[in-house]
């Protein structure tokens, strides 16, 4: 079987508006179980693809604090 997990991802989620997709996220993240994390990396490779250089350097920001909180 030759499953490709990013175009499922995708499909599952083809055509949700805002309010589904924080749904979503927001469920994925209460959950917390790692089967969950690929969907998320999915977003947030969406996220980096479609952002410009300064909104990488947002992100990035957001991350590194984030981390330094932990």
């Amino acid at each position: 079987m030759n499953l490709n997990l990013r175009q499922a991802i995708l499909q599952n989620v083809s055509g949700h508006d805002a309010q589904q997709l924080q749904a979503t996220i927001d469920d994925a993240l209460q959950k917390g179980e790692e089967k969950m994390l690929p969907g998320l990396g999915v977003f947030f490779e969406l996220l980096w693809e479609n952002s410009d250089d300064q909104e990488h350097q947002e992100i990035l920001d957001t991350l590194e604090n984030s981390l330094k909180q932990m």
